[in-house]
This record gives C-alpha cells, structure tokens and sequence, in this order.
C-alpha cells in the first residue's frame, strides 16, 4: 500500500506512517488487495483526506466500516458512487437533511461535494474485503484513524464532530471538547432510526448554526 495524501495531513501524520503497527498495516492490506477482492480501489483508500485538506476542516463524520459490495465505495463515510443506489443509512441522512434544512432528497449519494466544503468523512477501518464486513478491523486502521482524530482535536479549534451510534461515541474521548463542538445521536441505521434515535436530531442545522457563530462558512448539505 503507497500512502498517497494531501500535504496538509502529510506534515501532522507523517510520523505515524513510520511506527510499526502502520508498517504491518500497510504490509497487509497490500497482501489482502493482491489476493482479494477488496474496497474502496487502491486509490480512494485515502479520498477523505484528498479531499479534505486540514486547513480547510470544519466538520468531522466518523464512520465504522467501508461498503463491502460491489462499487459500493468510494473512500468516504457513508458515500457511494454516482449510479449506485442509497444504502439504508444514507437514505435516512437524506431523509433527515430533508426534514431538518429543506434541501430536497438527491439523486448522488456521492458526499466529495461536503467533503470538497470541509467535511472529513472518515471511517474508522478504511478498507474491507468484498461480501466481507468487517475483514480488515483490528489490523491497525483503528490506531491510524484515532491518532487522526487525536491531531485534528490539537491542531485545529471549533471543528464539529458528528457522533453517530455507539461506535462513533467512543470516540468522543479522543476530543478536547472545550475547543471542539461536539453532538451526538443514535446512527442513521435502519435499526437505530426506526427506534427513534436518528431523525430528529437536526444535526445538519445545528452544525450550521455552531458554524454561523463562529464566523464560518456553512455546508451546503
């Protein structure tokens, strides 16, 4: 695996990319990608960072695992391809942006247009092997992403996190969050949503709102 990324993360990441644990990684999944089939191709393994420079940072979205079917994708929390139907949860992120800021439901399930505004989109594994959820957890990705949660909590002030499910939650330890915004909420699963913990929760403007206060651009949802 070459680690292609944008300069801005380069400076703030290059020492881990030297530690062991990333070297093993590294070492793995250009074995898996040899032997499997695996997600997102090899150069979208770091698209949220490509597309995210640090500098222009505003609003972090943590997901778990990258989509394991087929074109599914695309280096991008809860992304997928153009062409490719919604996924369960993306579809309730729609439904919500819908209710929450009127922008109606889009046709793109592609989110490169809130990463391009500062959105990081970043899952916590950042590969998978195909039909496979969960393969590549536990083999390093975890450490690398939690360190880059860690630097953009030291490096950057008045980023919005978005905890969503009680994945993303654990993750609320890794940030300072008297110089972050921080909101959490169930995660837009089906099974989470239809329990009443996802909708509703306005997120969307919320972040808006925090963003507005600060004298920011908001995000165009």
């Amino acid at each position: 695996m070459q680690v292609k990324i944008n300069d801005s993360w380069k400076n703030i990441l290059q020492t881990e990319f030297k530690k062991p644990y990333f070297e093993n990684l590294a070492d793995f999944v250009k074995n898996e990608y040899t032997k499997y089939t695996c997600y997102p191709k090899d150069s979208d393994i770091f698209a949220a960072f490509d597309f995210c420079a640090l500098d222009d940072l505003k609003v972090v979205i943590i997901g778990q695992d990258p989509y394991h079917g087929v074109g599914q994708a695309n280096g991008l929390c809860f992304s997928v391809h153009d062409g490719i139907s919604h996924p369960p949860s993306l579809i309730n992120i729609f439904k919500e942006i819908e209710k929450d800021v009127d922008i109606p439901y889009p046709k793109s399930g592609d989110l490169s247009r809130w990463a391009k505004q500062g959105v990081l989109l970043l899952n916590a594994t950042l590969t998978v092997r195909a039909s496979e959820a969960g393969s590549h957890q536990k083999q390093g990705w975890e450490q690398f992403t939690d360190a880059v949660i860690q630097k953009i909590s030291e490096e950057k002030e008045d980023v919005v996190f978005l905890l969503w499910g009680g994945f993303a939650k654990k993750k609320v330890k890794l940030i300072n969050q008297k110089k972050h915004h921080v909101l959490m909420s169930g995660h837009p699963s089906p099974l989470s949503a239809n329990r009443g913990y996802w909708f509703d929760n306005k997120h969307f403007s919320k972040t808006n709102d925090f963003l507005q206060s600060i004298g920011a651009a908001t995000i165009q949802w």
